[in-house]
């Protein structure tokens, strides 16, 4: 994993600088294998992530809103009960090993200073957060370990608190040059990086990469004195770095642009890589769309299977409808063939089953006219035969006008349910998945259920994004077609600009005046931004996007939520700055 040894003495060195010191001002925990300290220093502090799960544990402080739940679980009490007001003294890593403790200066039920300790396991599907009091008795733990859990190692409340069992491998920071050589003779026919990894404590692969340089693809026994030379050069010096509290947090891109790896130090083997100005900011680039991707899973898991459902069954019944209406188009045969019968009616006999009649409108060079076949039912008379065809023809006439209204209708359904699909792409709280089930309730394709009854509660005003605009503009963008639906109509003045994505789903977005001149072209570039990243086109390199003024906008006659017709628009092709429209926001 990358979040290595490396990187967590990275993390600790800067909450030492940050946070020791600081004051816990207040505890969360917003997800279930997840604790926030908010820690308040003379220099301001900030807000400790302490992420124990099992897909992207990790510990640093973050930037990135999290929405906290109204009863919170009783680890989080616990440690409101004994760390609330208390001082963080120590920060340390245990060895090398990915084992962070926080220890703070607080004060026991009966008034007097004691110690609790915070122990953060980060050891990828192993972590934990444990909490203990200075004897290392285990207070509390996030993740109870048992005997039918492990046999090697229990972690419970009341028991004292074991490291996780130790690697026989070496400590990278406290091997001298001359063991290094003669590690590097036993090591035989191993490639430099499994080598790397096998013999020292806390690396992970990339680093090890990054260490080999390019000797990457050699065996430790093919190497040239000078390579050895080389790749011991490159391993202390990563590590000199650490030991004196210095890191050069990087992401490495591939060739599209997508993020591969992470790393304390700058990654060489990539050609595209991105520094940052600290381990956290590196983090919550890294981790901040992944969690909210796993969030939006986990906890909308039923209404991804509504959408799909609903999805699935429109399509198939608009596949059956255009069917029909292409078998519509035979109607104006139907007609020619009563005409036909009509007017070689004399002809006919009853009993006969096909006839070559003659048609008076195709009248050729020749003097002559163009013939026929018709099909004709022996059980009835010809006249009955004509009127067969009438029928036929007035049936797929109202057909093809009823279908035409009903597939409109279902692309329009289907349009509805990709605006919904957009929003939860972008859903960021628990708050914003709430008010997308609320909606699809009001709009009839699900019930309430059990455990999310909008109604149950008195409903307030749907939430929103807040934006702050270079010239001090605010801009607010809806996160569904509820919020979408209030800040356009319920919020926005007739003078205020409004922004959305051109021909697909996306959040409306307005620009309030409040009583200002028409902003310059930067902050309409900047809002026009935001709706570009919040649309169905989120990550394309240019995307157009309309522009009016809220007076122009109509609500639908019996539209769905958020759906709006405007005729007289401005349009803009952006490239939306995730990072800049990142630190315009407010709320």
């Amino acid at each position: 994993m990358a979040f290595d040894a490396g990187f967590l003495a990275a993390v600790a060195a800067e909450i030492k600088n940050i946070a020791l010191g600081g004051r816990v001002e207040k505890v969360y925990q917003p997800e279930k294998d997840t604790v926030i300290l908010q820690m308040r220093t003379f220099e301001g502090g900030g807000r400790l992530l302490i992420n124990a799960g099992s897909s992207n544990p990790r510990v640093g402080f973050t930037q990135i809103p999290y929405e906290n739940p109204q009863n919170p679980p009783q680890f989080c009490v616990l440690l409101r009960k004994h760390l609330s007001g208390g001082k963080l003294t120590d920060v340390r890593q245990i060895g090398f090993e990915r084992v962070l403790v926080l220890e703070f200066e607080t004060r026991d039920e009966m008034g007097y200073l004691c110690t609790r300790r915070l122990v953060i396991e980060v050891m990828g599907k192993y972590s934990n957060l444990i909490f203990t009091d200075g004897e290392e008795k285990v207070l509390a733990v996030l993740r109870p370990v048992d005997f039918t859990t492990s046999s090697k190692r229990q972690v419970l409340p009341g028991m004292r608190y074991e490291m996780p069992p130790a690697q026989s491998k070496i400590d990278p920071r406290e091997c001298p040059a001359a063991r290094f050589w003669e590690l590097m003779t036993e090591a035989g026919d191993l490639p430099v990086e499994k080598w790397i990894t096998k013999t020292f404590l806390g690396v992970s692969a990339v680093v090890a990469r990054e260490m080999a340089g390019t000797c990457v693809e050699k065996s430790v026994a093919a190497l040239s004195k000078s390579e050895k030379q080389h790749v011991f050069d490159l391993f202390s010096g990563i590590y000199a770095f650490l030991e004196m509290n210095e890191s050069i947090p990087c992401i490495g891109y591939d060739d599209m642009g997508k993020p591969v790896e992470y790393s304390f130090t700058t990654l060489y083997q990539y050609e595209h890589r991105r520094s940052f100005e600290s381990p956290s900011a590196l983090l919550d680039e890294w981790f901040g769309g992944r969690d909210k991707e796993a969030r939006v899973k986990q906890r909308a898991a039923d209404v991804l299977r509504l959408l799909t459902n609903a999805r699935n069954r429109i399509l198939h019944k608009l596949e059956l409808q255009r069917g029909e209406l292409a078998a519509c188009e035979r109607g104006a045969e139907y007609k020619r063939a009563g005409d036909l019968i009509t007017a070689n009616c004399y002809q006919l006999e009853r009993g006969m089953t096909r006839a070559r009649l003659i048609d008076y409108n195709d009248y050729r060079e020749d003097g002559t006219f163009g013939e026929v076949e018709v099909e004709l039912d022996s059980r009835l008379t010809p006249a009955a035969n004509a009127q067969r065809y009438f029928k036929k023809y007035a049936k797929s006439k109202t057909a093809k006008v009823e279908l035409t209204k009903q597939i409109a209708q279902g692309e329009a359904e289907l349009a509805y349910l990709e605006s919904v699909q957009t929003a939860l792409n972008t859903a960021e709280s628990p708050t914003d998945l709430l008010e997308i089930r609320e909606e699809l309730y009001r709009a009839g394709y699900a019930s309430r259920g059990k455990q999310n009854q909008m109604g149950s509660r008195k409903q307030g005003a749907p939430g929103y994004a807040e934006y702050r605009t270079t010239n001090g503009y605010r801009v607010l963008c809806g996160k569904n077609n509820l919020q979408n639906e209030y800040i356009t109509h319920k919020i926005a003045e007739r003078s205020d600009f409004w922004f959305h994505a051109k021909n697909m789903p996306g959040s409306h977005v307005v620009m309030l005046l409040e009583g200002k001149e028409e902003p310059p072209a930067e902050d309409f570039t900047e809002a026009a931004s935001i709706a570009a990243l919040f649309s169905a086109a989120e990550g394309a390199p240019m995307t157009e996007v309309d522009y009016t003024t809220v007076r122009q906008l109509k609500k639908a006659p019996g539209g769905k939520p958020g759906f709006v017709i405007y005729h007289t628009n401005w349009s803009a092709i952006v490239t939306p700055d995730k990072e800049k429209i990142a630190k315009m926001r407010v709320k």
